[in-house]
Order: structure tokens, then C-alpha cells, then sequence
């Protein structure tokens, strides 16, 4: 399959500015033949994938693959989880609980140890060439599968409490839309203007724009427009309730933790219910170059793990946890070796990603590190391998090429493998 998208790029801050004045204005083979044999099936269930993504780069030596015993192992120890063989930390005990429905990585190993590198490359599968921009992956999941979902009014992917990063030669129909986790989505009201009235300059405003596409004068006016009608759908459509948290009982909310990460996963449910087939909810601060056992058992692993544990539990009792991806990672782990400041500073070389849902083979970890941590045994793996895997599970065909706006032909995910553990 080929798909060809030359979208015009324009800035977000020319999205929201749009929105702002609108109301005035206008207001492998086996794998490829797998997928085909299902790709009806796929399309019925709305596949999803959620991103829960960890700035900073966490230490996942002390989260998904401890060393007892070993010079770094750390303060903490592993526990059993429902999944029998796979032990994770003691400060993770209910996610530990829902570890059946998860799967480790955790023989990944890459060379990009510095912060934006390291973003760029987990997010897109490329790393950062000066001679194009990538699109990070839901930006691909957009123009996969947004565009396919006809009923679909509100943004394909939504970023929730950080940015994603750049749509590249997808063009900004399928950029990251970010709002924060209280839902609040600024100047998308359409004030005093009535339906009829909006009806009538959105009229007007489409012979301008037809003109300007019909002649010729590049990519730049169908994507103004584009982003104009997704303006408009925003303020119309009924779909926005889903970015409304404080709709849900009390208590799922406190099941899923009263902090930004935990109400920023309860939206990302909320969305992929409505429709939308890519979110991403961020959660930073795990640079802990010191004092990072503190630091993870009193802030960063009880919200980490009451998140996780409820949006497995919230999806499987909804029937949806087949058909929606988690995926869990930062730009990199931390070094095995413990520094002076009780820290562990940056380390591509050998650390951990964890996948989940979306009809994998679940329940399982995949790859090792040697008893120390510092290596890997055995196979490694790529960004392009994650994401491969997670277009297999959403069902986007591994032979799908893209054309970037200099003409080159780009595979998705560059060309990765899903990892066969996971979807054999």
C-alpha cells in the first residue's frame, strides 16, 4: 500500500489562533497478510492507542526490571504480579495486579542519551535528520486512521499536559491538539453567533477558499481550510463532552488518582471511547540525576501506578482493552550505576518500555538485561519495533509507505519489525 501525503505545514499557534477568532471571524509477510485477513474486523472496533509519555527519561532499572542482589539494584525489591514469571517493583502493587494484561520490553537499546534526541527518535522512529522533519506517530495513527472515521468531529490526536511534537510532512491536519488534563479547552466557544449565522459565513469563507484551491498555488490553502473546518467542528460538535473529566462519578476519578496524570488518562479513555484513535498523556519529572529512590517512592511511582492499574482495570470492564494500545515509555533509561547524588543519570543502552492491550499477547516480558543491568542479552530493540508493533495491533499494513515532501519514500515506523512475541 502507498500513501502519498504532501499536507502543507502551518504552525499550531495559527490553529488556536483561528479558534480564538472564530466566533467572530468564522467562528514482515506473514504479519502484512495476518492484518489483511482481519482488516473488516479492524475497522468495525475502532482501534486505539494511548502513549503515556514519561519526560525525563525514567529509571526503569527501579520500575519494569530490577536487579536485586546486583551493585545496582537499589533501594527497592520485586514483587510477583498476575503475570507468572514477571516480577516488577514493589512500589507498582496494583499494577501488579493488572499484569496480565501488559507486556514488558525490556531489552531496548538505542545511542540517544540527550533529552531531545532521545524525544525525537522514540516518538517518530527516526532519529533527527537536519533535512526533514518526522512525523511522531500519532501523527501517522491521524492520517491512518482519523481520517477513515467519518463520524469523527474533534481532533485525531490529542496530546493531554504537553506537547507531542511535530506532524512533519504529514501536514497540521494530523498535529498533536493539546489541551491540559482539566479538559478546559480555551476560546472554543462560539459566543453570541447563532448556527445559522456561523452557517452563513462558513459559506462565504468556502468560495474564498475553493478559489484559492483551484488555483494552484501549492499545498498551503487546503490546509488553511482544513484547519478552519477543524476549528469549527470543535466548537459544534457534541463530541467535546469527551474532554470533560469532571462529568465522571467521584469515585472514578479517585480510582484513577486526583492529580493532572491520573484525570489525563481518565480523558484519554473518554476520547478513544468517542473515537479518537490516537492520545498521549504526559507525565514528567523523572530526570532524577539525585536523590531518585526519595523521589520515586514518595511522587512519581504511587501516581504512576494508581494510573496505570485503573485505566487497565477501566478498559477491561468496558470491553475495550482488545482494541486499545497502551504504550509506556520516556526517551531513554537511567544508568545502572547509582551516582554520588543517590541519582542515575541518562543510559540508552539497555532499559525498558512497557506495551499492553490491543488483542497482544500480553502477560509476558520480552528480552533481558544482563545481571547487572548494563546490557543487553540477546535481541534488542528499536523505536521502530514499538511502534511497528503498535500499528500491527491497530491494524495500519506494515507495508505502508509514506512520501515525504522532498519525494522521498518512508516506511512506517522506518522500517521496524513487530516484535513476534507480542503478536504471534
Amino acid at each position: 500500500m502507498s500513501n502519498q501525503n504532501q499536507a502543507g505545514e502551518m504552525g499550531r499557534r495559527h490553529f488556536m489562533r483561528h479558534i480564538a477568532t472564530s466566533a467572530a471571524t468564522i467562528p514482515t509477510m506473514q504479519f502484512i497478510s495476518h492484518l489483511r485477513a482481519n482488516a473488516d474486523e479492524v475497522k468495525k472496533k475502532n482501534k486505539a492507542a494511548i502513549l503515556m509519555w514519561m519526560g525525563g527519561g525514567p529509571p526503569t532499572i527501579d520500575i519494569w526490571d530490577l536487579k536485586p542482589g546486583s551493585k545496582n539494584g537499589g533501594e527497592f525489591q520485586p514483587i510477583d504480579t498476575a503475570a507468572p514469571g514477571v516480577k516488577i517493583s514493589e512500589h507498582m502493587p496494583k499494577t501488579a495486579q493488572v499484569m496480565d494484561k501488559l507486556s514488558l520490553v525490556r531489552s531496548m537499546s538505542t545511542r540517544e542519551a540527550d533529552h531531545g534526541r532521545g524525544r525525537y527518535y522514540m516518538h517518530t522512529g527516526y532519529v533527527p535528520n537536519p533535512t526533514i522533519v518526522h512525523p511522531t506517530f500519532g501523527s501517522v495513527v491521524s492520517n491512518e486512521l482519523g481520517t477513515k472515521r467519518e463520524n469523527l468531529e474533534i481532533p485525531a490526536f490529542v496530546s493531554i499536559g504537553g506537547n507531542s511534537g511535530s506532524p512533519g510532512f504529514m501536514g497540521m491536519r494530523h498535529a498533536p491538539f493539546v489541551v491540559n488534563a482539566d479538559g478546559r479547552i480555551r476560546n472554543a466557544s462560539m459566543g453570541d453567533v447563532s448556527r445559522d449565522r456561523l452557517r452563513q459565513r462558513l459559506g462565504m469563507l468556502g468560495v474564498i477558499e475553493d478559489n484559492f484551491i483551484q488555483s494552484n498555488r501549492g499545498d498551503s490553502p487546503q490546509a488553511h481550510k482544513d484547519i478552519y473546518q477543524g476549528a469549527v467542528n470543535l466548537m459544534t460538535s457534541r463530541q467535546m463532552e469527551a474532554f470533560q473529566v469532571n462529568k465522571e462519578p467521584a469515585e472514578m476519578v479517585e480510582k484513577y488518582g486526583a492529580n493532572n496524570f491520573g484525570r489525563g488518562l481518565l480523558m484519554a479513555r473518554r476520547l478513544v471511547e468517542t473515537g479518537v484513535p490516537f492520545v498521549e498523556v504526559n507525565l514528567g519529572g523523572w530526570d532524577l540525576h539525585n536523590n531518585v529512590f526519595n523521589t520515586l517512592r514518595d511522587q512519581r511511582l504511587p501516581v504512576l501506578d494508581t494510573g496505570i492499574a485503573a485505566l487497565t482495570d477501566d478498559l477491561t470492564q468496558r470491553g475495550m482493552i482488545d482494541d486499545v494500545v497502551l504504550i509506556w515509555m520516556g526517551e531513554f533509561g537511567r544508568t545502572p550505576r547509582i551516582n554520588g547524588g543517590v541519582g542515575r543519570d541518562h543510559w540508552a543502552a539497555s532499559w525498558s518500555v512497557m506495551l499492553g492491550g490491543g488483542g497482544l499477547n500480553n502477560g509476558q516480558a520480552v528480552g533481558q538485561t544482563d545481571r547487572d543491568g548494563v546490557s543487553v542479552v540477546g535481541k534488542s530493540y528499536l523505536p521502530g519495533d514499538i511502534w511497528a508493533t503498535v500499528a500491527y495491533a491497530l491494524g495500519i499494513p506494515m507495508d505502508t509507505v509514506f512520501t515525504s515532501k522532498r519525494g522521498r519514500p518512508m516506511k512506517i515506523a522506518n522500517g521496524g519489525t513487530p516484535i513476534k512475541e507480542l503478536v504471534g
